[in-house]
């Protein structure tokens, strides 16, 4: 009779840990994926309010660092065209329409920007992968 006992508190116990690690899991992925709506909204507001200093900090450490002059850039657009996708857990792209001009031409130009973002666990953060986008500057 207590051999049927144990034998059912195991299986309870078993039960309960495998349901603890399945939550723990939800919990982890639905803070990476808060954790990127965060990093992609903060870099859109820095690009779009042209705080370029603040934007080159979303970008991945592991890129070389971009030559781009920054004087007169403003952006007049950013529109998500293809919302957030992971084929993976650790990367995530998302395809966006710049609108931009430089202020001493005043010529609007667009550009599609590829967005590729990827998962650091070490620094438990989101970095663009893909670079900050071409702007033309003719």
């Amino acid at each position: 009779m207590f051999r049927r006992w144990g034998v059912k508190i195991l299986l309870t116990c078993l039960g309960i840990a495998a349901l603890l690690l399945a939550g723990c899991s939800t919990v982890e992925k639905d803070k990476r994926a808060n954790a990127l709506q965060a990093a992609t909204n903060g870099y859109q507001a820095a690009l779009r309010w042209g705080y370029y200093d603040t934007a080159l900090a979303f970008l991945d450490p592991q890129t070389p660092p971009p030559t781009i002059n920054f004087k007169g850039l403003r952006l007049t657009g950013y529109d998500v065209m293809q919302s957030l996708r992971m084929p993976d857990k650790a990367t995530a792209l998302q395809t966006v329409s710049i609108e931009y001009l430089y202020e001493d031409r005043q010529v609007v130009k667009q550009l599609t920007d590829q967005q590729r973002w990827r998962w650091d666990a070490a620094h438990h953060a989101w970095f663009l992968q893909s670079g900050l986008p071409k702007f033309e500057t003719r």
